[in-house]
């Protein structure tokens, strides 16, 4: 998996509202091997670092060609980037096109615990 770079937060003493959409997300399902295209957006609070979005490009990047269920990436987005950066809070919202007819979004969320 590709590391997830950051940087210090340039306002550590305000909470503000980061938000990044990659609206050209591509994975693989895992059962007809056809390949699943959505939109991930990210929004955090950040705590002391913020996210480097050059590899958080090459992190999504590596989805390409995975075989995953929706639910089961939008929650490993979630804590791969909880993980990295440590926010104060963070919401992943992954946005997936019409497959048989239906449309699907899963939103998962992280609140740090003082």
């Amino acid at each position: 998996m590709i590391e997830i770079e950051t940087f210090p937060n340039p306002k550590i003493d305000r909470d503000y509202v980061i938000t990044h959409i990659n609206n050209e997300f591509t994975s693989v399902c895992p059962i007809t091997g056809l390949p699943d295209f959505g939109k991930i957006t990210i929004t955090y609070v950040p705590d002391q670092v913020c996210l480097e979005l050059k590899s958080l490009k090459y992190y999504f990047l590596d989805f390409r060609n995975k075989g995953i269920f929706y639910e089961a990436i939008t929650n490993k987005i979630l804590d791969d980037l909880v993980s990295a950066c440590g926010p104060r809070e963070m919401e992943i919202v992954s946005e997936w096109g019409v497959r048989g007819g239906m449309t699907s979004t899963i939103t998962v969320h992280y609140l740090k615990e003082n």
